[in-house]
Parts: C-alpha cells; structure tokens; sequence
C-alpha cells in the first residue's frame, strides 16, 4: 500500500481551507484519510502563523515509515525544516509557446510595415498647393457683368475670395467654373 501526505480539500466555493493528511495513494482526494497532520489555509498572509500548522512528529513518523510527500506538502515540510526538499528549476516555464510566438512575430511585422510606410510619407515631398487657381479667381472676378443685379456679382465675387484663400478644392473649381457658365462676357 502506498501512503501519501497530501491536501484534502475542505471548506465552501471559493473559500478553500485545506487538511494536510496521509492517506492511502488510491483513495479520492477529498475521501477517506489515515490521519490528519496538520491544516493549510491560503486565505491567510502569508507570514501569518496560522496559514500553515503542521505536527512534525507525526510527519517525521509517517516520512519514516515511507510515505512520499505531494510537492505542496513537500514545500511545507521544507519551511518547517522536517525533510530538505530539492528546488526544481524549470526554464521553459516562462517561456510562451509557439502560437504567442507567431502572433508576437506578426504583430511586430505589421509594426515595422507601418513605421516604414510613415516614414516614406515623411520623407516624399509634399505636394505644392496648385498656384494656377488664383488667376483663375481673378479672370473670373474681371468677368463680372456690368448688367444684372448686384447680389449675383457680390456672391460671384463671394465665392472667388472663398477659392483664391483657401486650398483648391473640387467643390470650388466646380462653383468657380458652373458661374463663369451662367454669366455672359462683358460686351465691349
């Protein structure tokens, strides 16, 4: 018969209150127990005395009759100087696996696409605002019909200033040309 000390869980959901006990290695974890060493309670500080209570005669008795420590068990009776237990040391363990690999891979592709995209934009010329526009507001404006009524030549006008100080747009090319359209050349 193979005999473990272990942990028996006990208390409500969420709120674990655990038993440290021998018991047969067979037997279900919560079930039937030898003897109970001792209590284990992860709610507690941890520099708190009463997280951890151990009987170590009696895990000294159960360690010399054969029974094999589980690791939690083992680290409680190694603070409590009972049994030496040898620290493992596994590298791999912080180490994230190959699919957070390729998404890290990928994420920094897209990164270093986008910095060199931002910086060709940086570094191509800016385009030159087209200074052709302004002389054609001013054609426009000498266009003006000496006949018709004043509210089509100020807003005419209106709209030529609105072109000629802000950047050319096609909304104001299409305005500035539909009246050059409607109004006829001044007669000489």
């Amino acid at each position: 018969m193979a005999i473990s000390l272990r942990l028996s869980r006990g208390g409500s959901k969420k709120r674990p209150y655990y038993r440290i006990v021998v018991a047969d290695a067979r037997s279900p974890r919560d079930g039937k127990f030898i003897e109970k060493i001792g209590t284990y309670n992860p709610l507690l500080a941890k520099d708190d005395a009463k997280r951890v209570v151990l009987d170590g005669d009696r895990a000294k008795y159960w360690l010399g009759v054969g029974a094999q420590p589980t690791d939690r068990v083992a680290r409680f009776l190694d603070v409590a100087g009972i049994k030496e237990r040898t620290v493992k040391n596994n590298p791999n363990k912080g180490k994230p696996g190959e699919k957070a690999v390729e998404r890290a891979e990928e994420r920094a592709e897209k990164l270093k696409a986008a910095e060199e995209a931002a910086a060709e934009a940086a570094a191509a010329p800016a385009p030159e605002p087209v200074a052709e526009e302004a002389p054609a507001a001013e054609e426009a404006a000498a266009e003006v019909p000496a006949e018709g009524s004043n509210e089509e030549a100020e807003a005419v006008m209106a709209a030529e200033v609105e072109a000629a100080t802000e950047e050319p747009t096609a909304e104001a090319e299409q305005v500035a040309e539909a009246t050059a359209e409607e109004t006829p050349p001044a007669e000489a």
